[in-house]
């Protein structure tokens, strides 16, 4: 890809993250707390809660930066679904499998400067209480010895449950933690390390997904 195409896509997506971020908080009185946590330069990732296919827009309000996310491969099956997520700067994953190829390509990101984000629970879930975390995260952490930034997202599911399908109105909190700065590992990473830093991610996370949850007005 080409410098200009490059700067293309990114200028496509901040003209798409003012739209779509400038809309939610219309919408959903969205309102972020913790944002001198974001880091101001640098690498970082991104480790939000998920609820609702809301959270992934709702995240890009924390930074104006671009955020690379994590994309199912179902979403890039049309010609405008690839030509639209790409440009968005996401990266494919197929579900259900080591994809070795999407951690390449979440490494190469990282190392080319951009923030990138990996909803830590996998998946949508449901509840006030984290589900089991992957370790994507925490090993992409330690490997290249970047900050992970936990984002507590409350009140999306409220606006749109994952067997909901019309949205309803809804406020919604962020609230982003202070980031966990692991040192990176020399040589192989350990199992121990990645499992240890899941359990503090998991921890911190749970604390923003618990503010934000009360300030989105969810019991």
């Amino acid at each position: 890809m080409s410098d200009g195409e490059e700067r293309g896509r990114i200028a496509f997506y901040r003209f798409a993250r003012v739209v779509i971020t400038g809309s939610c908080r219309l919408l959903f009185d969205v309102r972020v707390t913790g944002k001198e946590h974001v880091p101001a330069s640098g690498v970082f990732i991104v480790a939000p809660s998920h609820r609702s296919l809301l959270d992934v827009p709702i995240t890009g309000a924390i930074t104006p930066r671009r955020i690379r996310f994590m994309a199912k491969e179902s979403l890039f099956t049309t010609k405008f679904g690839a030509w639209l997520f790409s440009t968005l700067g996401a990266i494919r994953v197929e579900r259900g499998t080591t994809d070795r190829g999407a951690l390449r390509a979440s490494q190469a990101a990282l190392e080319a400067g951009e923030p990138l984000a990996i909803f830590p629970e996998g998946t949508r879930r449901e509840g006030p209480v984290l589900g089991d975390l992957f370790d994507g995260a925490a090993y992409v952490a330690l490997k290249l010895g970047v900050p992970i930034v936990p984002v507590g997202i409350g009140g999306s599911e409220q606006i749109l449950a994952t067997q909901r399908v019309l949205p309803r109105l809804h406020r919604v909190r962020v609230v982003v933690g202070e980031p966990l700065r692991p040192a990176a590992a020399v040589g192989t990473v350990r199992r121990s390390d990645v499992t240890a830093l899941t359990a503090q991610l998991r921890e911190r996370l749970q604390c923003c997904f618990d503010e934000a949850r009360a300030g989105a007005g969810v019991p």
